[in-house]
C-alpha cells in the first residue's frame, strides 16, 4: 500500500469511494466533503491523503484546520472525512491513514485534532470524549457523544468553553 496527497485529479475515484463505503442515506453528502475538500484552500492547508493499492484508490482520509474562539495561537484540525472501500476494509488501511496524518499534523506542530465518529473506532487512537468537551461545534450535533479529541503537543487551553470555527466545506449542518 502507498500512501499520497490526495490531489484535485483524484476527485472522481474519491467520489466513487465515498459512495461506495458510506449507507446511501449519507453517501452523496460525506462524499460531496471530501470532494469539496480537494479544491478548498486555508492556512494553514488542509491534509488530504489517498491510500493505493496497485495504482487504484482504496482509503482517502482529510484533516482541515480549524481555529478555537480565544485559544489561536492554539494549532487545531478536524479529522473528517476518512473512508475504505469496502472490500479493503478491516485491512488496517483507515488505521494506517490515521497514524500517517496524525504524525503530518505533530510535525507541524498542531496542538489538538477533533473528530465526530464513533468512540470505539476513533478511540483505539487516543481520541477521548472529554478532552473535546469544552469546544463548542458549528452545529448542534446528532449524536454528541461521538464528538472526540486528541492532543498531540501541550498548549494552554483553558477548561472554559470554546467555539470552533471549520473550513467553509464542513459547515452544513448535515454534516453535524
Amino acid at each position: 500500500m502507498n500512501i499520497r496527497t490526495a490531489e484535485t485529479r483524484d476527485y472522481d475515484d474519491i467520489r466513487r469511494l465515498y459512495l461506495s463505503a458510506f449507507p446511501e442515506s449519507e453517501n452523496e453528502i460525506v462524499a460531496k466533503l471530501a470532494t469539496d475538500l480537494l479544491f478548498e484552500h486555508s492556512n494553514p492547508p488542509i491534509i488530504a491523503l489517498a491510500a493505493e493499492i496497485d495504482g487504484s484508490i482504496v482509503g482517502h482520509i482529510a484533516f482541515s484546520p480549524v481555529r478555537i474562539d480565544t485559544f489561536e495561537q492554539c494549532q487545531a484540525y478536524i479529522l473528517a472525512p476518512l473512508a475504505v472501500k469496502p472490500d479493503f476494509q478491516k485491512q488496517g488501511i483507515g488505521s494506517a491513514l490515521i497514524t500517517y496524518g496524525m504524525e503530518q499534523l505533530s510535525d507541524r506542530g498542531v496542538h489538538i485534532v477533533f473528530v465526530y465518529g464513533d468512540p470505539n473506532y476513533y478511540g483505539r487512537f487516543g481520541f477521548k470524549t472529554y478532552l473535546a468537551q469544552n469546544y463548542k461545534t458549528p452545529y448542534p450535533l446528532q449524536y454528541p457523544f461521538g464528538w472526540q479529541a486528541i492532543t498531540i503537543c501541550e498548549c494552554n487551553l483553558k477548561n472554559s468553553p470554546a467555539s470552533i470555527h471549520c473550513v467553509s466545506s464542513l459547515c452544513d449542518p448535515l454534516l453535524w
